[in-house]
Order: structure tokens, then sequence, then C-alpha cells
């Protein structure tokens, strides 16, 4: 029985759209329903797999057919069907049935597997003959610069017959950028992305049957440095992992019409040369000679001299893998806003908005003009490009150009963080279209939207999402710009809710969490930064870069928010040994309930007013954060541990949390409820983390009220405050002192830096004041969203979207907004698993409008502001009557119902 207004949509695998080259045997499927009735939900669900496409149009699930199954689950059935192998093309489709009965089915979608054995690869690992590097060396030394010099590769081959089939596999010790008979191999870029080249290396698919012909063909490749080779972090020389040798395999398998297979991999047999890049680094820039182009060189019958065979090498030992995120993509463009000559020749140009990524240069100059662009955030009071706090890396890129009419270039391995470049080297004055900006990050997609009556607000958000963006790009990394961009874990721990909030990062989580595992050590420590970097010289002054309370245990957080929001338990399945080793290292180190170990870096609230940037661990404040930490870590191990079903566990952590809990009571809270260390950041944690008697709780609110109002209402946390500070003054009862701090202008607030036209999250409170000017550019990003996490409460409590305190991943949910002074409207959109929750409530006088929508197949709790004793109505109706609603009662100043699926629009008196 169809029924046109029940739909079904988003199909995924693994959390990606049709993803390609997946290895994983038991692949988990996902999608949403969609319904116009009130109180939709699916009943049944039936999936069906088929090896072509062919069989799935005649309802043939050869691979699987689940069957009908009752349940109304959506998200993470895994694949249960033959087992997978090497090369699969997996078609598939879901049918639903609703609960009045109709039923529906999706439209197709797919996945593929990737090279699922060490011995399907035949492909030979090869590397440049060093004989055209030293020869370029000696051709261009006067332009030749520390970096490397990207390679290039190439092949021709000849297929016999039409094209059934094409699939690519490729990896590499560096980045390459793949081509096939002149045209581009997929859209993603710096690919393969970062790994613990120690432990793993990815691999990516692609589907080139359009590109192979019958015929003549040509391979190619470009290969750079990236992160195996070039510079990471702060260090002084290149290749944080051990080689400055970049290598590269391909494996192209076709199947043809008739039924036979050709393979076309890399060996000897490959050419090599260098090309128009003469050095390319991340944090340095891209050298671009447009003169030594090999025109063709991508194509078929190439002639071209100074080609020499490319040479084996040694494959890796560690295991090639799969990515399992989305990849990095130029996802926009941006056109400048202005351009002004500040000295002769020298021309600034303002995106208006601070990216991640790079500038694609259109220009008309004569052969050999040097084109040189800088980046940088922020300008001098003169009007100059500010760089000082790039520290050594250099975000400098050149283009000498070929003398044709007009000549278009962007870079290909480097990327900068950037709302400023400024272009030399032209004769002539460019025109404003000589620059567009690139923005270069993983192309997760986007979830949330937030929107109120205060313009500040709205670019507070948005300048949240902006450094998210440019800082999500492989890895969550703290900064764009100077030469460190590492994946800080305290940061991306305390931003996970808010980045949960405004994009989809699962997949991306996912993929980060195998790199933190794989950085952990042996007895259990999880790092402060993952990838991992390899032991050396690196990170003088640092210590171990391991352990630090806030930032290891992040090894924690993640996998349990990632399980809170998206219902995945099969994060928690794969990560929970790893979890479990470090709480015990932790407690094997600290017998007494305090986290006092001096063998792991402390950082405390990073950035904190007054700041404290030692990495000592001998501060109380330090450890009081540390043993907070260490206690919610085995709060929320006892509830993953339940959640699999290990009792046991379950019980030793929590007992566990309880002896942490005694021992901060003792050594950190008096009698009448203040901490002793009397910072913002001490009660936060104590009270988000359930440290404090319960007859005190109301006591310490109290005491951390009267901190900010002696602050003249001003916050003072640092990075692993600020993400509880607003929740935890609303959840407790002051909304109120929450708003105040939002929307305060002045130094040190969220809307100071918005105030003076920040357009991302700065890393310090005090980047930059009226006062003093810049701060010590040693430490001074302007794209750093740790600070940004206030996006959290927007979402949670402003809007009112929140997580249902017992069930994960957003079936069953809250809405339940705490309306404060200072805003006359406030609506927010968030797509989950399950579909797109809106909240969107406006006030006039006393008369409160909120409209709400809840998407099919889930169920809310809906909390509508109301003064006590005043009607609430829903559509006009009594709400006691609304269709779709269950009425539970008043709690304070809340009317409580439970809505299906649906719309609904409530009208209620409110006077706060």
């Amino acid at each position: 029985m169809p029924a046109s207004n029940l739909r079904v949509l988003n199909l995924r695998c693994e959390y990606l759209v049709a993803p390609l080259g997946l290895d994983e045997r038991a692949p988990r499927l996902s999608w949403t329903i969609e319904s116009d009735r009130r109180g939709a939900g699916q009943t049944a669900y039936r999936v069906r797999v088929s090896s072509n496409a062919e069989k799935l149009a005649r309802d043939e699930g050869d691979l699987w057919d689940s069957g009908r199954v009752e349940s109304n689950q959506t998200t993470h059935i895994a694949y249960a069907g033959q087992p997978l192998r090497s090369r699969d093309v997996c078609h598939w489709s879901v049918e639903v049935w609703d609960n009045a009965g109709n039923n529906t089915r999706s439209k197709p979608s797919l996945w593929t597997t990737g090279l699922l054995e060490k011995s399907e690869w035949s492909a030979r690992w090869i590397a440049a003959d060093p004989e055209i590097i030293k020869r370029d060396k000696e051709a261009v030394a006067p332009t030749l610069t520390e970096p490397g010099t990207p390679a290039l590769f190439r092949k021709e081959f000849d297929i016999p017959g039409p094209v059934k089939r094409a699939t690519l596999y490729a990896s590499a010790r560096g980045l390459f950028g793949l081509r096939a008979n002149g045209r581009r191999v997929g859209e993603d870029i710096f690919a393969p992305e970062w790994t613990d080249y120690d432990k793993r290396l990815h691999y990516r698919t692609y589907d080139v049957t359009a590109l192979i012909v019958p015929g003549r063909n040509a391979l190619a490749a470009m290969l750079g440095d990236g992160w195996w080779s070039g510079y990471v972090g702060w260090q002084e020389t290149r290749a944080r992992y051990g080689n400055l040798e970049n290598s590269l395999m391909i494996q192209l398998e076709v199947e043809l019409a008739d039924g036979k297979r050709f393979m076309v991999g890399t060996d000897g047999a490959w050419k090599c040369n260098t090309g128009p890049i003469i050095s390319s680094d991340f944090m340095m820039g891209e050298i671009y000679d447009a003169r030594r182009e090999h025109t063709g060189w991508d194509r078929p019958d190439f002639i071209g001299r100074g080609w020499l065979p490319a040479r084996d090498v040694a494959a890796p030992t560690v295991p090639l893998v799969a990515q399992r995120s989305e990849p990095v993509r130029v996802v926009e463009t941006i056109a400048p806003i202005s351009m002004n000559e500040i000295r002769p020749g020298i021309f600034i140009f303002d995106l208006g908005q601070n990216i991640a990524g790079w500038v694609r240069l259109r220009i008309n100059a004569p052969a050999g003009t040097r084109v040189q662009l800088r980046h940088g955030e922020r300008l001098n009071p003169a009007g100059t490009l500010y760089t000082e706090n790039l520290r050594r890396a250099k975000a400098t890129d050149i283009y000498i150009c070929k003398g044709d009419s007009e000549e278009e270039w962007e870079p290909r391995f480097t990327f900068h963080g950037f709302q400023y470049v400024e272009l030399t080297g032209l004769p002539t004055a460019p025109g404003k279209n000589a620059i567009t900006g690139c923005v270069v990050r993983s192309a997760t997609a986007p979830a949330g939207h937030f929107e109120c009556s205060h313009a500040g607000v709205n670019r507070l958000w948005l300048n949240g999402s902006w450094s998210q963006r440019d800082n999500f790009l492989s890895i969550p990394t703290d900064c764009p710009q100077r030469d460190e961009r590492l994946g800080w874990m305290g940061d991306a721990q305390v931003f996970s809710r808010t980045a949960s909030y405004n994009m989809d990062v699962a997949a991306f989580f996912t993929k980060w969490m195998i790199d933190v595992e794989d950085a952990q050590t042996p007895e259990g420590v999880f790092p402060d930064t993952a990838p991992r970097l390899r032991e050396g010289e690196n990170f003088i002054g640092l210590g171990n870069l391991g352990g630090s309370a806030g930032w290891a245990d992040a090894g924690v957080i993640i996998p349990y928010t990632m399980w809170r929001v998206y219902g995945d338990r099969r994060i928690l399945e794969r990560h929970y040994q790893a979890m479990v080793k470090w709480v015990d290292w932790i407690a094997s180190h600290n017998p007494n309930g305090l986290r006092l170990n001096h063998l792991a870096n402390n950082y405390g609230d990073w950035l904190c007013i007054p700041s404290d940037t030692s990495f000592g661990t001998h501060s109380p404040m330090k450890n009081l954060l540390a043993t907070a930490y260490w206690a919610d870590d085995c709060t929320k191990l006892a509830r993953i541990a339940r959640e699999l079903g290990r009792e046991a566990d379950a019980q030793r952590f929590r007992k566990l949390f309880e002896h942490i809990r005694a021992a901060f009571q003792k050594e950190w809270v008096e009698p009448n409820g203040r901490i002793t260390t009397d910072t913002q950041t001490g009660y936060l944690l104590a009270l988000a983390f359930d440290l404090l008697p319960e007859n005190l709780r109301a006591a310490a609110i109290g005491h951390l009220v009267e901190n900010i109002k002696a602050l003249d209402w001003h916050l003072s946390t640092g990075f692993i405050g600020i993400s509880h500070l607003n929740p935890q003054l609303t959840l407790a009862g002051h909304a109120d002192v929450a708003y105040r701090l939002l929307l305060r202008d002045d130094y040190p607030s969220w809307l100071y830096p918005v105030k003076h036209g920040a357009t991302t999250i700065w890393e310090r409170w005090n980047g930059w004041t009226h006062q003093d000017g810049f701060f010590n550019p040693q430490m001074n990003s302007f794209n750093h969203y740790s600070l940004g996490s206030v996006g959290e409460w927007l979402f949670r409590h402003v809007a009112g979207i929140e997580l249902d305190p017992e069930a994960p991943g957003f079936q069953r949910f809250v809405l339940r907004p705490f309306i404060g002074r200072g805003l006359d409207f406030a609506r927010a959109t968030y797509r989950t698993m399950h579909g797109e929750i809106a909240s969107d409530w406006k006030r006039a006088g006393n008369k409160l409008t909120w409209t709400i929508r809840v998407p099919a197949n889930t169920i809310a709790k809906v909390s509508v502001p109301s003064e006590p004793g005043a009607a609430v109505t829903e559509s006009g109706e009594p709400v006691e009557k609304a269709e779709g609603l269950r009425v539970i009662g008043r709690e304070g100043k809340f009317f409580v119902c439970e809505a299906g699926s649906g719309n609904y629009t409530f009208v209620s008196e409110w006077k706060g």
C-alpha cells in the first residue's frame, strides 16, 4: 500500500554516501524516513543487497535479503549477508512500513569493497630517480627552496576493447594527484590523508570507468611531500616520519565488456621527471614555474625529453587500509571584498573571511614574471600584512608566468590559514578578480544552523563554524596557519559537541579515533596530539607529549560523545580496551584518588585568565582539573561498560568514581560549598562531573556566580572550562547570568573579538586588544575553535535541542529552550541521523510563540516555557487536545508533553 507522503531518503553506508573501497567486513547501513503525517514512525524494514543493479531492480537480494524485520531502527543496521570479498559492488535499497500501514522503498544506492588482503596488491612501490632531483637543483638553484620537489610519473598502455568497469587503487608515502587521459581522477586532495605511518597507511579507491577508453591510454601522477616528508609541527627540519623520499603505488584494474580483465600497476617501467612545481610544502608554500610544464604529459602518445625510469622501492611493512572519513576537498570559493595598493606594486586583498586553503590566481603577464602571494590572518595598523604569528611557516606561494594570454593557477600540495593576501611582482595593477579564495577542508556535511535577533551572536556562532571548517582538515587541528597544525586532543574534546551540531562529524571522528588509539603507549597512556609524531628531537620542552589531563582524556570522551550523538556502539566496542587501559594506568599511579602523578603533561585550564602556560603538574588548580577528568572518565566508562553488557566493569568503574569523588571533596571542597581554588573552572568541573555532595551544589553555584560578579560579570575560563560555563549556569537556574556573559562585548568576552572584526574564533581572549595590540606572536592564532565551544550551548539551551539523558542518537530527544533577556528570537535546525529537528521561538511582550519540528520516527520530550497557571496552546487549540501530543504536566516554569513526529506551534505566556 504505497503512500506518497512516506519517503525513504539519505541512504548511507558507514556514514558515507555511496562509498568506494570500504574494508569493513560488516558495514552498517542507515537511512531516514520522512512523512507529512504527525506521529509517523517506522514499524518494519527490509534491506536488499545485490551484486548488480539489475538484480536489485528485480528484488533479488543475492548478497543479502534481511527479510521483513519488525523494528523502528533506521541506523547502524549491520550487513549480515554473504561474506564480502575484495572488489565487490554492493547495490542496496531498503523497503519500510510505517505505523499507518503504508510502505515504500528507497532509491538504490551502493558501496564497494576495496582490496581486503595484502596479497591482492600486485603493483610495486616506486620512487623518482634521484637524478631528476639532482638535475633540478643544478638548473633552478636560484629559486629552489628547502621543501621537496614534487615528482611526476606516467605510464602508457593499451586496452583491447570496450570497458565495463575500471577501478583505480592508490597509496603513497607523501601525497598524490592522479590523472588519466588528461583528466583529473577524483575531486579529493591531500590523499592519502594523515595517519601514524608507523601503524597504518591509507589507500584510496576511484571509479575511473568513464576515463579509460579502448585503445591507447595514459595514467599519470604527481607526488608531493605532505605529512610524510614535509614540515609537521614546529620542528626545524623536514621528514618527521624519518624519510625524505616519497613513494607511490597505483593499481588500475579494468574489466572489459567481454569479461577479460587487465591490471596496470606501478613498477620500474613507469617514467618519472620533475615538472613545474619546483618546491611545495604545507607550511612553507609552493613555487610553480609555468614555463616548465610538460604539455600533454598526462595524455597518451606524449613525447617528452628527460624522463627517466622510476625506481622500485621497498613496500611499507604496515597495513594498507581504506580511509573511513570524508576526503579533503575544495568545498567553496570566496571572492575578495576589497583590494588596496598599500605601496607601489604591493596589493592587499581582503577575502572578508579567515579561511584555510589557498588562492586561485588569474593574471596576464609576460613570460618569466614572478608573482608572489603571501598570506596572513590580520593586518598591521599601517595596513601591511601581519605574519609574525606564523612563526616558521612562510605561507608564501610563487607563480612564474609562461606568458600566455591569461593564466590561471592554484597550488596543489600546500594550504594556508588567511583572510588577507599580499600580491607582488606584477608589472601592472591586477584586477580585483585576480585572486579567488579556495576553502579546503574535510568534506563533512553541514548538520546545524543557528540564528537569533543579535547580530553579534550570529557572527559568534558563524565564527565557531568557520574555525571548525578551517581546522577539520583530515584531523581536528588546532590552527591552520602557523607551524603547528596538530591534532591536539584537548581542543577536539571540548569542542566535540559543538562540532557535532555544526557538521556531521561521525565518520571524521571515527577515523581520528583510530589515530588516537594508534598513538597510545603500551602502558596505556593516550597522547596529547594524534596522529602520533615519531619520537626523536621533536617538541623540545613539551616532555613526552602524552597523558595530559583534559587532552589525553579525549580517548574516552570522543567515543562516548559519538555514541551519545550518533548512537554508535561500534566505536565503543572497538576502543573499549584502550579506554580501560588508560583509566587503569591513571589508577595505578594515583592510589589515593587524586591525580597528582608527574609522569604526564598538565596544561591546566589552558589560556584562562590570568593565563598559565606552564606544563608542570604542581599547582592545586591543575591537580583539581586532572582529578576531575579522571572521575569523569570513570563515569563515562561505567556507562559505556553497561551499554556493552560488561556489568562487572561498570560496577568497578562506578566504585572507582566514588573513590575519586570522596578524595576530591576532602581535598578541595569546603563545608560551605566553596572550592578551595575559587576559580570559575574549578566550580564548573565540580558541578559538571558530579563531584559535589548534593546538599552543596546550590552553594557552589552561588560561589560561582559571586566569582563572575566580582569580575564585573566577565568570564575567566580557558580551553577546559569554557564549554561548561553557560550550560552549568543555565541548568542550575542562572540562565540570566549565562545570557549576560554571552552578550558582553568588552574584554574579556566572546563578543569582544566579534566587535573588532573577527571572522573566526581566536586562540586567546587577548589575541588583540585596544590597550596592547597584538599579543606575543609566538602563540597567537586567530583561528582556533576551542573558545567557540559556546556553540554547544546555543543549540542545547538557547534553541533547546538536546539529547535524551538516557537514549543515545536523537531517536528520542529533548526540546527545552531557556529564554533569556537580550534575545527577541532564536531559531536552529539540526540534522540528526533520523532527520532534521527544528526549534524557532520568538517573543513579543509576554507572548512566546515556539514552532518546532520533530522528524519522522522520533519522539521528543517538549518543555514549553510558560508562566505557572497560564494557558498553553498548540496550533490555536488547548495543548491537551492537540493531535500527536501526550501531556506530561508542569515542571517548574515549563509545560511538558511528549510529541511524535510533525510540526507544532505553541503559544504561551512568558515574562522571564
